[in-house]
């Protein structure tokens, strides 16, 4: 998750759809699956999953960077002839050209700089404006990749429009991987299905029910919940042994899914605490604690956060 500078909301229809254009291209080019995102008027989420070290061919990283390009100008389609000519010769400078491409790939930092970086010039040029347009570098949480935490992780990310109080529903809010699978985007559709494969899902419509009843619960046939029910959540979250269901909390702002830097089953979490302490240089190994406020089942994270969760 990244946030626009001082939290201004600068993204309208026009911007959310040119970033949202942004996402599924450096995904493209970077060989990262984009399982669901939403693009919001002042900050986006995204959860991505990386395959780990790519080879790809020649062929296929020329591909891949023209997909950056979608409409190049001169001095870029002259670039693209002179690194395809280059690959096609062998040698020091095709080697060079290769580990500089693959190197860009299958990493979350040089996918997110990336779309930053490109949505930033345009924003820029577009609003003949200069300077910074992001207020950190951006926020990640390590997700283990099936079950319930995948699950549920996209489900509070598709639901980011309705606790903006957008929509009632997150398929009528276009700007969201849940809303574009709903409509039938190809990319937006095998990754709803990976989301829920664990489940035996192969089929889209399967994915999108099971989706949606986690999303809704028994009422999944229905809208979302009303601003009155979320304050009335909100109060018994306040109390110290708060508990909802999970269709209720997940309207609620929670932490742990921004703030948590790993989530998981606890046997995940404790796997990564060693590299988590060593990459914040803290003395003390962190505790793995399970979350709170509702049933979520095996989910825990790297630490229990000690300002508030729920907003």
């Amino acid at each position: 998750m990244t946030r626009a500078v001082n939290g201004e909301r600068l993204f309208h229809d026009r911007e959310k759809e040119i970033l949202r254009k942004i996402i599924w291209q450096v995904a493209d080019f970077s060989g990262v699956e984009v399982l669901t995102y939403c693009v919001l008027s002042n900050h986006f989420h995204v959860l991505i999953r990386v395959m780990g070290d790519q080879v790809a061919s020649d062929a296929e990283l020329m591909r891949r960077f023209r997909v950056l390009y979608p409409k190049p100008t001169r001095y870029q389609v002259e670039l693209a002839e002179v690194m395809e000519s280059q690959l096609c010769a062998g040698g020091v400078e095709a080697d060079a050209i290769r580990r500089k491409l693959l190197a860009r790939m299958s990493d979350v930092s040089e996918f997110m700089k990336a779309v930053k970086q490109r949505f930033s010039v345009w924003y820029n040029r577009s609003h003949q404006r200069y300077g910074t347009l992001w207020a950190e570098r951006f926020k990640s949480v390590l997700v283990e990749g099936k079950g319930n935490p995948l699950q549920t992780m996209a489900a509070y990310i598709d639901l980011n429009p309705v606790r903006a109080g957008l929509v009632a529903d997150p398929k009528d809010y276009r700007f969201c991987g849940y809303a574009e699978a709903v409509a039938g985007v190809p990319e937006a559709k095998r990754g709803m299905i990976h989301i829920w494969n664990d489940h035996g899902v192969k089929r889209i419509d399967s994915a999108l029910c099971a989706h949606r009843m986690l999303i809704f619960g028994k009422h999944a046939s229905g809208a979302g919940l009303t601003k009155v029910t979320r304050e009335r959540a909100l109060k018994i979250l306040d109390h110290e042994d708060g508990h909802l269901p999970k269709t209720v909390i997940l309207r609620c702002r929670v932490r742990y899914f921004t703030d948590g830097a790993i989530l998981g089953s606890a046997d995940f979490v404790r796997g990564f605490t060693g590299a988590w302490q060593r990459s914040q240089g803290r003395k003390h190994a962190p505790k793995v604690s399970g979350m709170r406020g509702s049933n979520w089942g095996d989910l825990a994270v790297i630490q229990g956060l000690r300002r508030r969760i729920f907003s």
